[in-house]
């Protein structure tokens, strides 16, 4: 299987060993970030430093000021950790290895644009924001999401694209000191504590018959016990039982179109910019209602829109991960499994060669390795014998 690794710029410019030590590790592409969120990455073997912070969510190269002048949403260029044209100088050196390169565009999830405007960022039925996540039903917000996708997928030399958050973010979020896990949230919890309450989305629940009031206040209901004893409840079914089948039907109508316009319009502006043959896939979950990096998708659907889907497979999730959109996948259509392989992160790197396996039993066509940059020599060491013994 075609095996692909993901990379920021910074793992690469600086280093005029990284693009070879990649290349070596058996993978025929490198997934190269374009656009990322704020991060604070580690880069064990960069010969000048070891820590980067990107301060906030930004393009790792120079954004087309033509291009922006006018909207009144734009992306933010990156600093001192991606400085100048960082996506650019990395791709061009990672070719020169002989490896493919396809970006990675990160969409919906952007905190300094919710704080800088919070009209952009989802709203909780309590009204708490969450300016890490721009609600993609606000038409400014998907308008800009579309344009980005466009830019920061199709750069030079980049042979496809990988869309990141291409949907509805919600409650969960990797935050600064966090502290939100007091209480254990199940997967209907969450979907409950994601919903957007914000104008647009109002509009879009009273349009399909549901009183928005009534919504929010039947969803701080559902949610009242759980804030005192948690709850591990997860599934559609779970969301129908603590809402009320009719208003959970109203979310996922509202939520779901939302979503299905979103990633219609991002794929569609990508293959429009970019030239024939670019490929172009999702980060994807298969249960529409899941919110986060891996937004959720209908299978039938997106297979239909995008060439293909990248799926976290890490613990043990492949077949939940993989036999949804096997069952509805063409000859051509890619599946790409996403093993972590960093140990400090969760990953098994050296389960790599079984892991891989049993995902192309599934269904899996391609995988992905999260995260080459930021594993140690002993991960990597792990992972170059996995690729090894794959055929």
């Amino acid at each position: 299987m075609k095996t692909s690794a993901f990379l920021y710029p910074w793992d690469v410019t600086g280093d005029p060993d990284a693009a070879a030590r990649i290349a070596d590790l058996g993978v025929q592409q490198v997934t190269l970030a374009s656009a990322y969120h704020s991060t604070r990455a580690l880069t064990p073997r960069h010969p000048r430093h070891r820590v980067v912070t990107a301060e906030h969510a930004a393009v790792l190269y120079p954004p087309d000021e033509s291009r922006w002048a006018e909207r009144d949403l734009r992306p933010y260029a990156a600093g001192a950790w991606a400085p100048g044209d960082a996506y650019g100088e990395a791709a061009e050196a990672l070719a020169g290895a002989g490896l493919d390169v396809h970006s990675w565009v990160v969409l919906a999830h952007n905190s300094r644009l919710g704080a800088e405007r919070p009209d952009t960022s989802v709203v909780n039925a309590y009204g708490d924001r969450y300016p890490w996540a721009p609600c993609i039903a606000r038409p400014a917000v998907a308008a800009y999401l579309v344009e980005l996708a466009a830019e920061a997928a199709v750069r030079p030399g980049a042979r496809g694209t990988e869309l990141e958050s291409c949907g509805w973010y919600g409650l969960a979020h990797l935050h600064a000191h966090d502290k939100i896990a007091g209480v254990g949230l199940g997967d209907a919890a969450h979907y409950l504590m994601s919903l957007c309450f914000c104008a647009v989305c109002r509009a879009g629940y009273a349009a399909l018959g549901a009183d928005p009031d009534e919504l929010g206040g039947a969803v701080r209901r559902a949610l009242e016990p759980v804030w005192a004893t948690g709850s591990a409840e997860a599934g559609r079914t779970a969301v129908e039982k603590l809402l009320g089948a009719d208003l959970a039907a109203v979310t996922f109508d509202w939520r779901g179109g939302s979503a299905r316009t979103l990633q219609e319009s991002a794929v569609a502006a990508v293959r429009a910019a970019a030239e024939p043959g670019f490929q172009v896939l999702l980060h994807a979950d298969p249960a529409p209602y899941r919110t986060g990096a891996n937004a959720g998708v209908d299978p039938a659907h997106i297979l239909g829109v995008a060439d293909g889907v990248v799926l976290p497979c890490t613990g043990g999730a492949a077949e939940a991960m993989l036999t949804p959109f096997a069952d509805h996948r063409s000859e051509s259509s890619v599946l790409a499994a996403n093993f972590t392989v960093v140990s400090g992160m969760g990953g098994s790197p050296a389960t790599l060669a079984e892991d891989a396996a049993r995902a192309e039993a599934l269904g899996a066509t391609e995988l992905r390795l999260y995260h080459a940059g930021l594993a140690s020599d002993a991960d990597l060491t792990s992972v170059a014998g996995g690729l090894s013994h794959l055929g």
